[in-house]
C-alpha cells in the first residue's frame, strides 16, 4: 500500500476517529462530574479516546476497502464487540501507569471483557447512527481526490436515489387514487378528516 492510499483511507476513517475521540471526552467529562480530580479525568479521557479513535477509524477504512457495506450494522457490531472491550481493558489497566502508578488490570479479565462486549453493542448502535449522519457530507468533500471515498459515496448516492424513486412512486400512486381513480376512498378520507 502506498503512502497516498494510506492517506486516502485515513481520510475516510477520520469521522469514525472523531466519534471515538468524542466518546473519550464524554467519559472524561462524566468522570469529572462524579468527583474525579481533573487530571485523572483528562488522563482517563485520553487513554480511552485514543483506542476508540483507532477502532472508529478502522470502520471507515473497512468501508473504504469494501469489507464493510455502508449503513449495515453487522460489520460495525463485529468491530466494536472486539475493539470496545480491548479499548476499555487498555483504559482500565493503563490509566494509572500514565499517572505514575502501576498497571491495574481487573481482577477477573474474562468477566470484564464479556461485560464490556455486552456494553459494546449499545456503543455500536450509537456509533453507526452518528457515523451515518457525518460520513455522507464528509465524503462529498473528499471524493474528488480520493477513489476510496468516491466508491463509498457512490453507494450512498445509489441508496438515496433508490429511496427517492420509491417515495416518488408512492406519491404518484396516492395522487392517482385521489384524482378520480376511486371517488369513494376520496369521500371517505374527506369525511374522516372533517369529523
Amino acid at each position: 500500500m502506498s503512502i497516498r492510499s494510506a492517506r486516502q483511507l485515513a481520510e475516510i476513517g477520520a469521522p469514525g476517529a472523531v466519534i471515538g475521540v468524542l466518546a473519550g471526552v464524554v467519559v472524561g467529562g462524566l468522570a469529572s462530574m462524579v468527583g474525579q480530580p481533573l487530571g485523572w479525568a483528562a488522563t482517563g479521557a485520553m487513554m480511552l479516546a485514543v483506542p476508540l479513535a483507532l477502532v472508529g477509524g478502522s470502520y471507515g477504512v473497512l468501508t473504504g476497502l469494501g469489507y464493510a457495506k455502508p449503513g449495515v450494522f453487522a460489520p460495525a457490531a463485529v468491530l466494536w464487540i472486539v475493539g470496545f472491550p480491548l479499548a476499555r481493558l487498555w483504559h482500565y489497566t493503563m490509566t494509572p501507569v500514565v499517572l505514575g502508578g502501576e498497571p491495574t488490570p481487573p481482577d477477573n479479565i474474562a468477566t470484564f471483557l464479556l461485560y464490556q462486549a455486552l456494553v459494546s453493542m449499545g456503543f455500536a448502535v450509537g456509533f453507526i447512527w452518528l457515523y451515518e449522519r457525518l460520513i455522507p457530507g464528509w465524503l462529498a468533500k473528499i471524493k474528488d481526490g480520493n477513489p476510496y471515498a468516491e466508491r463509498v459515496y457512490a453507494v450512498y448516492i445509489a441508496h438515496a436515489e433508490a429511496m427517492w424513486n420509491a417515495r416518488e412512486r408512492r406519491r404518484r400512486a396516492r395522487r392517482g387514487t385521489g384524482q378520480g381513480g376511486s371517488r369513494a376512498t376520496t369521500t371517505k378520507v374527506r369525511t374522516t378528516r372533517s369529523s
